[in-house]
């Protein structure tokens, strides 16, 4: 017995030598996250996002953004890179197929669906599903992670390059590294204008302009944040805090057009994580493990509704996570609030009350 535990502990270091000479993925540095904020007031969870009705269920695999055309047709970009159509009757259709991984989307005005493929850059897909690529680059740099979008009014479609340094299935590194490798972009196709607005952002994720288009949202999502950039008057070209130390992981953010913004948070803050982030050796090495041996994130389901002064007026919990986690978009449409996920199986359909204070 001695023999065995000896040679259990011999083996185990070996191997944890073995692993600290292995070069690192990553170059992490310290962050000192602040302390997560309480969930009682208007963040006290609820079960309220238990009440949605879940539609494609065990048919659609990792639904990441939802939108909804005039007919009320659903689509929905999944992993192996087609966009699906939920059809009235509910029938599941492959309306394209970019070969890449489809995440933010959102249509123009003449009904073509504009899609941010974190492969294949930003992409515009006709009524007919044939595919047009609109930018694979901007200031020199490839495209690395094309994630989300809004489009304006007058048709300029704001986006994000979520990470210059990982791709998509590497989106935990950025987690881990805590540097800011995302920007914040402008495409106009009137003009094929490409503008770079914002850079040095810690995971560039959701997009979401104002009601008056005065300014637009990017979240930050390793700094559990959102950042403001005014498009329009004496701030015009600045950026500020518009929301900090959320309590979650913000993912996609979406405006309903009448001053309320959708956020939808991955899942909770994790205190394993927070603590982790002051210590870059610990993390260096955990980003040689296997992705099974790292911090899992608690299922749970989260939505939060902000006003445009960046308060939070309202909290949609799903604590167990089993009716629906890992809400990765949430978009307002017709009474109605569609959710999307990065891994699940579902899309999320919320019956919204008229009145967004109510229960």
């Amino acid at each position: 017995m001695k023999k065995l535990i000896f040679s259990t502990i011999g083996i185990l270091i070996i191997l944890v030598i073995f692993v600290c000479f292995i070069p690192a993925p990553i170059s992490p540095v310290a962050y000192a996250p602040a302390a997560p904020k309480e969930l009682v007031g208007v963040l006290a969870p609820n079960k309220l996002l238990q009440n949605a009705e879940l539609l494609g269920l065990g048919k659609i695999d990792g639904p990441e953004e939802v939108v909804v055309d005039s007919q009320g047709r659903i689509y929905a970009g999944i992993l192996d890179g087609k966009i699906m159509m939920l059809t009235l009757d509910g029938k599941l259709d492959v309306f394209a197929e970019t070969h890449g991984r489809p995440l933010g989307m959102q249509f123009d005005k003449n009904a073509n669906l504009i899609v941010c493929d974190a492969d294949k850059g930003l992409l515009s897909i006709n009524p007919l599903g044939k595919i047009t690529v609109l930018v694979t680059s901007a200031n020199g740099a490839l495209l690395n992670f094309t994630d989300a979008l809004d489009i304006s009014k007058d048709g300029i479609i704001y986006f994000t390059d979520a990470s210059t340094q990982y791709r998509q299935n590497e989106y935990l590194y950025d987690l881990l590294e805590s540097k800011p490798h995302g920007r914040l972009l402008s495409f106009n196709p009137a003009t094929g204008q490409i503008k770079l607005l914002l850079k040095d952002l810690y995971f560039a994720n959701g997009v979401a302009l104002s009601q008056q288009e005065n300014f637009v949202l990017v979240n930050e999502t390793y700094r559990y944040r959102i950042v403001r950039y005014w498009l329009k008057g004496p701030k015009a070209g600045t950026h500020d805090i518009f929301i900090d130390n959320l309590p979650g992981f913000p993912d996609n953010i979406s405006s309903n057009g009448k001053g309320t913004f959708w956020l939808a948070l991955f899942t909770v803050r994790n205190d394993v994580v927070d603590t982790l982030h002051s210590y870059p050796f610990l993390k260096a090495q955990m980003s040689k493990l296997p992705k099974a041996l790292w911090p899992k994130p608690k299922p749970y389901g989260l939505v939060l509704a902000l006003n445009e002064q960046g308060e939070i007026t309202k909290s949609l919990h799903e604590p167990t996570g089993k009716h629906l986690n890992e809400i990765t978009s949430a978009r307002e449409q017709d009474g109605y609030l569609y959710l999307g996920s990065l891994h699940n199986d579902r899309i999320g359909k919320y019956k919204l009350p008229k009145v967004i204070g109510d229960r």
